[in-house]
């Protein structure tokens, strides 16, 4: 039964439109904050965990005694089960009913989680990892849905701001717990973490979340389905295992660049020429969802980025420790945390234009990675960071919420879904890109700054010379072993500094395509679409 809406309520609740099932599911009082925390629970689950393994991996990989390559897998197979998930998402909440699903998916990630922690085998872990990856694809872009139809017309900015929080602080907070569990007990244990608030967001959806429209009978669009597998899953192995096999000088990566362009655009020709598509490919019709997914992928590449490449840097080139490079995140999240409230006031009043906080954010996180390059040298220590990731934060907060209002509010009631799965996959696809793009550049940049460094360590170099001479003379291994160390350490970090440079650049020059996104018209009394 409903909760009625209290006394003096301002706005008439959206409800979802899946045909005449469609019913109001807009909460008030305890229930409402009861589904908030579940919700918030179940999106920390998803995005929290990904970047706990990538701190546990090299652990993981010492205690089975498998290679990179074959412990990229743990990832890979994850990410590549995840982003099939997200887009049918949309079909599966109507199909199964959106508390069933959102349900399954905690229940399966939850017990994936168990089933991962008590692997033997690197080959089970493997498969429980992809068995996880498929319930984690359900959590984000139903997460967003339910909030967005939760809360009244004029809380939207506030229900907006509760999701950034998860997705922007997760990937924070992931390494520092990661970095905590792998240095004071078992890489096992960034599984089992899992367990105790999986059944709490469980109990809490079964309790509490009202589905919005009745499970309907659905045809499943097969055909659509392995195309967009095999599409997608063929684009994530390129992206995962590109650099590590030279690109197109490996096999298998050409064919599966090849079944990936055939499979998506094969995808897409099926989808707009079916009656009942699996994929709602029309909400890009909104050139406010259009251009919000690009931006999307690229908040993805600043968001992975930075969590990605920066822990790398402080534990590879300065020692830090997994914990210290954890807790080193936290400035950015703190960021968040303080100015997203803010962003969230601002956009959900429509008291600024969406689009001009969406660009400077966008310009804050470039000059950030600018001022993070600058920094990034082999005499840096903790503190030396602080200002350019409370940068990040300020700008991260500034992009979320308004972005996520403006594609959002862009729709029609039972477009949102759909519009918030093809939002999500771009974010998920960003960060994806970001990785190979950014590992593709710092392998590169490194061979050729050590080359670069190497041509000018000659004896003609005074400090070159005397330190020739102080130890040894140019005959002795362990001077030209030592010189190596030294060329190589400041290769790689001149590496680490031109990926910051990467992303900062990327982050300014698309900073306008906020702009082609429409202002939403956000007003107390509707909700309505732009």
């Amino acid at each position: 039964m409903a909760t009625a809406a209290p006394a003096g309520a301002r706005a008439p609740a959206p409800s979802v439109a899946f045909g005449a099932e469609a019913r109001d599911v807009v909460e008030y009082g305890t229930r409402r904050a009861w589904i908030t925390l579940a919700i918030v629970v179940a999106t920390l689950l998803e995005i929290v965990d990904v970047t706990i393994v990538n701190v546990a991996l090299p652990n993981i990989q010492g205690n089975f005694g498998a290679s990179v390559d074959q412990a990229a897998w743990i990832g890979t197979g994850y990410i590549i089960a995840n982003v099939v998930v997200i887009p049918i998402t949309p079909w599966l909440q109507m199909r199964f009913g959106r508390r069933q699903y959102y349900a399954a998916s905690i229940l399966i990630f939850t017990l994936a989680s168990i089933m991962c922690g008590l692997s033997s085998t690197l080959e089970e872990l493997v498969f429980w990892r992809i068995v996880q990856g498929l319930g984690g694809g359900g959590l984000i872009s139903t997460s967003q849905a339910i909030l967005r139809e939760t809360y009244p017309a004029d809380k939207q900015g506030l229900a907006a701001g509760i999701f950034s929080m998860g997705v922007i602080v997760g990937p924070t907070l992931g390494p520092t717990l990661g970095g905590f569990i792998t240095d004071q007990f078992s890489w096992r244990w960034a599984f089992f973490v899992n367990v105790v608030p999986g059944i709490v967001a469980l109990l809490l959806v079964l309790t509490m979340l009202r589905n919005p429209h009745r499970p309907t009978k659905m045809q499943l669009d097969w055909l659509g389905l392995v195309l967009l597998a095999v599409g997608i899953g063929s684009l994530q192995y390129v992206l995962d295992q590109g650099q590590q096999k030279d690109w197109f000088d490996d096999a298998s990566i050409v064919l599966c660049s090849i079944t990936a362009v055939t499979g998506l655009i094969g995808f897409v020709v099926w989808e707009l020429r079916n009656a009942k598509p699996l994929v709602n490919l029309g909400v890009l019709r909104y050139k406010t969802v259009a251009a919000g997914s690009v931006l999307g992928m690229v908040l993805g590449i600043s968001l992975y980025g930075s969590v990605l490449i920066l822990p790398q840097y402080v534990q590879g080139s300065l020692g830090f420790t997994a914990t210290l490079s954890g807790e080193l995140l936290i400035f950015r999240a703190a960021a968040v945390m303080l100015f997203t409230p803010l962003a969230a006031f601002l956009s959900g009043k429509n008291l600024v234009d969406q689009r001009w906080q969406v660009a400077i954010g966008f310009v804050l996180i470039g000059i950030s990675n600018w001022m993070l390059a600058d920094v990034t040298t082999t005499g840096a220590d903790f503190w030396t960071f602080m200002w350019p990731l409370v940068l990040s934060g300020v700008g991260l907060a500034q992009i979320f919420v308004p972005l996520t209002i403006s594609v959002l509010s862009s729709v029609q009631p039972r477009d949102i879904p759909g519009a918030a799965a093809f939002f999500n996959l771009a974010r998920q696809i960003g960060g994806s890109v970001a990785i190979a793009v950014l590992v593709t550049i710092l392998a590169r940049s490194n061979a050729v700054h050590h080359t670069e460094l190497a041509s000018r360590v000659t004896l003609h170099s005074a400090p070159v010379a005397i330190f020739v001479e102080r130890d040894g003379g140019a005959r002795s291994p362990k001077v030209v072993q030592q010189l190596n160390a030294i060329v190589s350490r400041q290769a790689a970090v001149l590496s680490y500094a031109d990926t910051s440079r990467f992303v900062a650049v990327i982050s300014i020059l698309l900073a306008p395509l906020a702009f082609i996104m429409r202002r939403p018209k956000i007003v107390a009394a509707a909700g309505g679409a732009d």
